[in-house]
């Protein structure tokens, strides 16, 4: 049992809710609102992500495990509950899984697309996280990556708006790059500069939502993710301490839903929205039972 725990703590479960959650937001873009035809290939995609998702931060941990034995010896591998053999047998039977989902619903362009995702995650974990630049960037593509796996159920829909996986990709560097000051503590004109890149992030949905006419809809859930980023974000500025970066780290994690909710109802899918809204609290449970970090 303790094993079992282990590799499901290896996989971040808090995190994975988000992902299936860029899925979601992905085909209410692509059109998608909730029809029962196209259920199957929604939950191909989503197995896909989970796969994908659970198989990359599994193998973070397997590349950080020397760290891990000086900074969080408490992890399942440096503890000695999973070895690192094990580890990367789990991390590379997830990547499999999510590139067959993904290659199962369709080869191009969601088959390539989960290939690019699992690359570029394994990119990160062996060497991108050690660069200030390119490490929050190849993470934020990780996610943008996602949000186009979404989309890839109507191919057409991502020459169409496959600019906006911009979004996630400046989202998501900007929390990776908090997430640097986590361990040691951090440095307030970083935090500054990413509440900046996230004020543009909020801003950008609400434009679209604007330009697709469902500028009041989107606005309800773009506030609510505001009011779960900013204040943990503004005491990590006040004071920069690792305790309280990686609660700004952890808000930002667990209020991605949210902002895929904002995609869903900016695109006219807000019962979609608030399905996707209903996988917050399942991540908040999860993110105090698993780290997010």
């Amino acid at each position: 049992m303790k094993k079992l725990i282990g590799f499901l703590r290896l996989t971040r479960p808090a995190n994975i809710v988000t992902a299936i959650s860029d899925i979601l937001a992905g085909a209410a873009i692509a059109g998608f609102v909730g029809g029962i035809n196209d259920l199957p290939s929604v939950l191909l995609l989503v197995v896909a992500t989970i796969g994908l998702y659970g198989g990359g931060v599994v193998f973070n941990d397997v590349f950080d495990a020397s760290l891990d034995r000086m900074e969080r010896p408490e992890r399942p591998i440096p503890s000695g509950l999973i070895s690192e053999k094990e580890g990367a047998l789990l991390g590379s039977a997830l990547l499999i899984v999510g590139i067959a989902a993904a290659t199962k619903f369709a080869i191009y362009p969601s088959g390539i697309i989960a290939t690019f995702i699992a690359i570029a995650s394994l990119i990160y974990d062996k060497w991108g996280k050690h660069h200030d630049f390119l490490g929050p960037l190849n993470m934020g593509i990780c996610r943008g990556l996602n949000l186009l796996l979404g989309m890839s159920l109507v191919p057409a829909v991502i020459y169409q708006y496959g600019y906006l996986a911009v979004v996630p990709i400046i989202y998501i560097a900007s929390i990776t790059m908090i997430s640097r000051g986590e361990v040691h503590g951090g440095k307030s004109n970083t935090i500054l500069f990413a509440a900046m890149l996230y004020i543009i992030v909020n801003a950008s949905i609400l434009f679209v939502s604007l330009d697709q006419g469902n500028g009041i809809y989107a606005l309800l859930f773009v506030l609510l993710h505001a009011i779960l980023i900013y204040p943990p974000l503004y005491r990590a500025y006040q004071e920069p301490i690792g305790k309280n970066i990686g609660k700004a780290v952890k808000a930002g994690v667990i209020a991605l839903i949210v902002m895929n909710a904002s995609w869903a109802a900016a695109f006219d899918a807000f019962y979609l929205g608030l399905f996707i809204l209903l996988l917050l609290p399942l991540s908040i449970l999860l993110a105090r039972l698993f780290a997010v970090t």
